[in-house]
């Protein structure tokens, strides 16, 4: 695996780095493998453990919605390979939910080191992560959770949709897109550069003012 351990921690804007892994799928490359998809890929901090069970559950159920987006699923922890084959079986009999997407076995933890998904405090399990990378391989956005608070789906969702949109239109999205209290399912048009912009953007869009102006996808 091609990795720079002395690195420091992945942002927001950043390339993600190229890496060969190995996953209940068989082997990865990383982001070369996802090319031209936009790809989840999201830390848990055990196998066999319940609040990441719930994850795995709803990140299935929810697996054609991702797919609708083109986007992808890989999830990862510090456990084995054995030990993510196991449990995907165990959630299969047990709780008749398929796992359709591919695990990291990153026992050795080098792939959560370069990622930032080791807590400093938290020993070696790894923590809840999520980075969406789109599909040239730019890092887009990461969250963190606590290991005591599962992740809510649909938000994973909704950035992945408001992303697209956000591409396409050249547009900022509003909080709770696309339910938002002042301007529903509408956009945000970019800020003017200059005087003479800022004029006439008034004329072009509905507007609280020339620097708030938002328009209808």
């Amino acid at each position: 695996m091609e990795h720079n351990e002395t690195k420091g921690m992945l942002l927001i804007g950043e390339k993600l780095p190229e890496m060969e892994v190995q996953t209940t799928h068989g082997k990865k490359v990383l982001p070369k493998d996802y090319a031209g998809k936009w790809l989840v890929l999201f830390s848990h901090p055990a196998d066999f453990t319940p609040v990441c069970t719930t994850e795995f559950v709803s990140f299935a159920k929810n697996y054609e919605k991702f797919q609708k987006l083109n986007a992808e699923l890989l999830g990862l922890s510090v456990d084995q390979i054995f030990s993510h084959i196991k449990w995907v079986e165990w959630i299969e009999k047990e709780l008749k939910v398929e796992i359709p997407f591919p695990v990291i076995a990153d026992d050795l933890g080098k792939v959560a080191m370069r990622m930032g998904m080791l807590h400093p405090g938290g020993g070696a399990k790894t923590v809840r992560a999520v980075f969406i990378i789109d599909p040239e391989g730019i890092i887009r956005l990461i969250l963190y959770y606590p290991a005591e608070v599962g992740r809510n789906i649909q938000e994973i969702l909704r950035v992945l949709e408001a992303f697209q949109v956000s591409d396409k239109h050249d547009v900022a999205m509003p909080a709770n897109w696309p339910n938002n209290e002042l301007i529903k399912d509408r956009v945000i048009v970019p800020p003017p550069s200059d005087i003479k912009t800022a004029r006439e953007r008034l004329k072009q869009y509905e507007c609280f003012d020339w620097w708030f102006c938002h328009k209808k996808v």
